[in-house]
């Protein structure tokens, strides 16, 4: 199948004279998840994780993915004629360098320019001109090669009222007005989903797990543009689009709207975040009245407020409730009742949706037992996926939206029987999370500099494990959000111009992953808060907001030093006395049991 959907791709190609066309995991709006009309790299090479860049030349392609997916990625491509790149491994070219090493003098390098950024366009558009070729990126390639493409999906829009934003729609624009100010901007676009949707405080469901809305954004002095589905706007919010000034325009309207604009203002200066926008966008665009800076959205919404620290710890409490539950029925009928990775993932669910604040899961829940455990983007299917038993261990990484906030937590759950091996494994892992909660830092801080306390006691044994250690997490917005994130090395294009504030919410989750055998992951999340202030400046910590024990099956106490035994001790002590007032009988028991004192 994917044999036959490669040569439809070259025949176009072939007809459009490019020679060599890039496809990457992206929509117009660079979003990390898509929804399934943008799934183009999926669609012609089978590999289904989340990040990845497929090549096409006429007699040869290549899919490049991270570490997060090197298993997968090989099971997936095994019946292809594709060649997995591995990225960051020894001799593995990046995809830049590959393309330069097979286009030929005079060749055409193709993509469509919505779903480049502009860095990578303007890259890609050098390597073309040193091969004496172009680029093409003015056509959609794989939507002329694809039968059956699904169309674009424009979900109902509804307004997240101040109750739960803390924020008004009209005070967050004036404070990013004046940030426009500051950087000498009369207009800005913004083309980001999540930034849009916490600007207008709207939500939607256009893509999957994402409660945003498909949109483009116009920012002046004095007017604001919304380019979305209009279809998809009921009467009362088209009622609170006119109260707050906001003029709504069709979604396919944007680029003309653009182009008007560069005509009519021509000495307009422009702020964009090149390293967000597309390269379709910046083709649009003067660079001469360009300002590039990342969107001044992009922080102010990673820095919660009080009312969404609040409900943020309502619904970790809620989430909390649900998970423990999930644990105690695992624990209890594991082995006595049929159970699979997939239904024991529903399950989860069903406990979660038990709450009437609950709205969907923030992402697809990684539920991988035994040697699945080994990927670290598992993706269970239900065709294919692994019986439960008791014995060994089952991970299981998944969330909420709930209108109280966004959750992420990370479990790894003992079975029955474990090798030692594995025991040492767990330990280590609740080791690197109890280092990382209980740090004391000044501010001024980067992830980069505080990713060592989790990760020194892998690289202690020799160990290590290929992500990072921690993410930034939305409010009721996407589960990955930037800038702040836990990690020994700067991405490259990202913004890390950055240190920890007060508000921001950030993951904490090491984990390690022994192919052909087990995975561990343990993941909570933390509020960053101010502490003492005094002659060597203003400290910094973080409060927990996930509540749910960690598995003291799994644990050798023996191989923690005090200090972590204290603190896992702490955090269990918490951990009861959250959530005891929810439990009884049984489950309360349950609960004494699993946050014991070791």
């Amino acid at each position: 199948m994917i044999k036959e959907r490669l040569g439809k791709l070259r025949e176009v190609m072939k007809q459009e004279g490019v020679q060599c066309l890039v496809i990457p995991t992206s929509d117009y709006h660079n979003s990390e998840y898509v929804s399934e009309y943008f799934m183009a790299r999926k669609y012609f090479s089978g590999f289904t994780g989340s990040a990845g860049t497929l090549v096409v030349a006429e007699d040869q392609a290549a899919l490049f993915t991270d570490g997060r997916y090197f298993i997968q990625a090989a099971r997936e491509l095994s019946c292809s004629d594709i060649t997995l790149m591995k990225m960051g491994e020894p001799g593995v070219p990046a995809v830049k360098d590959y393309i330069k090493e097979i286009l030929k003098k005079g060749q055409k390098l193709g993509f469509d320019g919505r779903v480049v950024t502009a860095g990578e366009g303007e890259a890609y558009e050098k390597l073309a001109e040193a091969a004496e070729g172009r680029v093409v990126y003015d056509r959609d390639f794989c939507g002329m090669a694809w039968e059956g493409r699904t169309q674009l999906a424009f979900t109902p829009v509804y307004q997240l009222s101040e109750a739960y934003s803390g924020e008004s729609c009209e005070g967050k624009l004036a404070r990013l007005r004046e940030k426009m100010k500051e950087k000498g901007a009369e207009i800005h676009y913004l083309t980001t989903l999540d930034d849009i949707a916490w600007l207008f405080n709207l939500r939607a469901d256009d893509v999957e797990s994402c409660p945003v809305l498909l949109s483009y954004a116009a920012i002046t002095e004095t007017e604001s543009y919304l380019f979305a589905g209009e279809k998809a706007f009921s009467e009362e919010i088209r009622e609170y689009l006119a109260k707050n000034h906001i003029i709504l325009k069709p979604y396919e309207s944007f680029y003309d709207f653009v182009a008007a604009r560069g005509m009519e203002n021509k000495e307009e200066k422009i702020l964009v975040c090149k390293n967000r926008i597309n390269y379709r966008l910046l083709k649009e665009l003067p660079e001469k009245r360009l300002i590039d800076s990342p969107n001044p959205t992009t922080r102010m919404k990673a820095v919660k407020n009080e009312t969404e620290q609040e409900n943020l710890r309502k619904a970790h409490l809620m989430d909390g409730i649900a998970v423990t539950r999930f644990m105690y029925w695992l624990k209890k009928n594991v082995g006595k009742i049929p159970m699979d990775e997939i239904s024991v993932a529903e399950h989860l669910k069903s406990l979660r949706a038990q709450n009437p604040s609950f709205i969907e899961p923030s992402f697809e829940t990684i539920s991988a037992y035994g040697d699945n455990g080994a990927i670290i983007h598992y993706s269970a299917k239900k065709d294919a996926c692994s019986t439960i038993q008791a014995k060994g261990m089952l991970m299981v990484d998944s969330g909420g939206h709930y209108y109280e906030g966004t959750t992420d937590i990370t479990r790894t759950f003992i079975l029955g029987e474990i090798t030692e091996e594995m025991r040492q494994h767990f330990t280590l892992v609740a080791r690197a999370v109890m280092r990382l909660k209980s740090l004391r830092f000044l501010k001024g801080c980067r992830g980069t500099n505080l990713d060592l306390a989790a990760r020194e006691v892998f690289w202690q044994q020799g160990l290590d494990y290929k992500h990072g250690t921690g993410h930034g997490v939305g409010y009721l917005l996407n589960v990955h959000e930037g800038p702040n994130s836990f990690r020994y090395k700067e991405l490259p294009g990202s913004d890390n111009d950055w240190e920890f504030e007060e508000g921001m919410v950030t993951t904490d989750e090491p984990g390690i992953y022994i192919e052909g055998s087990h995975g561990i992951r343990t993941e909570n999340e933390l509020l960053c808060r101010k502490g003492e202030q005094n002659g060597y400046g203003q400290f910094m910590h973080f409060e927990d907001l996930t509540y749910v024990p960690i598995d003291l099956d799994g644990i050798d106490p023996a191989a923690m030093e005090e200090s972590e035994k204290k603190t896992l001790n702490a955090y269990h002590k918490s951990v009861y006395e959250k959530l005891s007032p929810y439990f009884e009988g049984e489950e309360l028991e349950f609960l004494k049991k699993a946050t014991r004192e070791i």
